[in-house]
């Protein structure tokens, strides 16, 4: 590693944890997603899997929401001098993307549960009321909407996996910039 590497500034704690914890959910959904929606199940198991998804999602909606508000507080730490302006930009295009992306997600997830009149258990544990009316069309366009996003989600995340391992490959400080709130991370 290269001496100035090492002492390269951090994304907060809370940004870090907040990364971790939406990518292990995200990580976890997308399975579940697949697997709910499959034939032969029995419908219990159905029934668990589509209470962990949507209730998943809006977990991960609030955790996005909270990332977002607390990423326009704090600025991301600078990029070592050793990653070009084309990568900078286009990991900072790519971050945006992620979560315009997962906004997209969980909002027509949302949409689609509740205008297709079914429950959100926690948020109905909650009292929450719905913020969509009851509507056909509009659940099948908000599932038309979900089941299309996915695909551009996790091609975004393969792609910001992918680059994360090039940077702990080359260990050139960026990864350990977002590395968990544990430790000091990989050196």
């Amino acid at each position: 590693m290269i001496a100035s590497q090492k002492h390269l500034p951090r994304y907060a704690p809370m940004t870090r944890f907040l990364h971790w914890i939406v990518a292990l959910m995200v990580i976890a959904t997308f399975p579940i997603g697949v697997v709910m929606l499959q034939d032969g199940l029995t419908r219990p198991t159905q029934d668990l899997l589509f209470i962990l998804h949507k209730n998943g999602g809006v977990i991960i909606l609030l955790l996005v929401v909270l990332r977002l508000v607390w990423r326009l507080r704090m600025a991301a730490p600078p990029m070592p001098e050793r990653v070009s302006a084309l990568q900078a930009r286009l990991a900072r295009a790519a971050h945006w993307a992620l979560y315009v992306l997962l906004l997209v997600m969980t909002v027509s997830g949302y949409v689609r549960v509740r205008a297709g009149g079914f429950p959100i258990e926690m948020l109905d544990a909650l009292g929450i009321p719905t913020l969509v009316p009851r509507s056909d069309s509009l659940a099948e366009y908000a599932q038309f909407v979900h089941g299309n996003a996915r695909f551009a989600l996790a091609l975004l995340i393969v792609g910001h996996a992918g680059a994360g391992l090039v940077h702990l490959i080359r260990r050139d400080g960026v990864f350990k910039r977002i590395w968990p709130p544990l430790g000091q991370g990989p050196q």
